[in-house]
């Protein structure tokens, strides 16, 4: 059960990251980029503290952020 939520958590992201991503020209400032940094840790932590990390992740995505190698904790 916990697997399908998680699942179906993630199905923006993958919606994201193959139909508007490809749109648009690469500006993510971390490696992994946002999306994927969203995907991982939603399928690590769960919707609800996954997705809190990836809306703080993208958050701090902007010229006054950070940038670099930041992995899912």
């Amino acid at each position: 059960m916990k697997t399908l939520i998680r699942k179906i958590a993630i199905l923006p992201v993958l919606f994201y990251q193959y139909l508007i991503s490809p749109l648009f020209p690469p500006s993510c400032r971390y490696t992994p980029s946002c999306s994927q940094y969203t995907k991982e840790a939603i399928l690590k932590y769960g919707p609800f503290k996954g997705g809190w990390l990836g809306i703080k992740r993208i958050l701090s995505c902007n010229p006054w952020g950070g940038h670099g190698h930041d992995p899912v904790p």
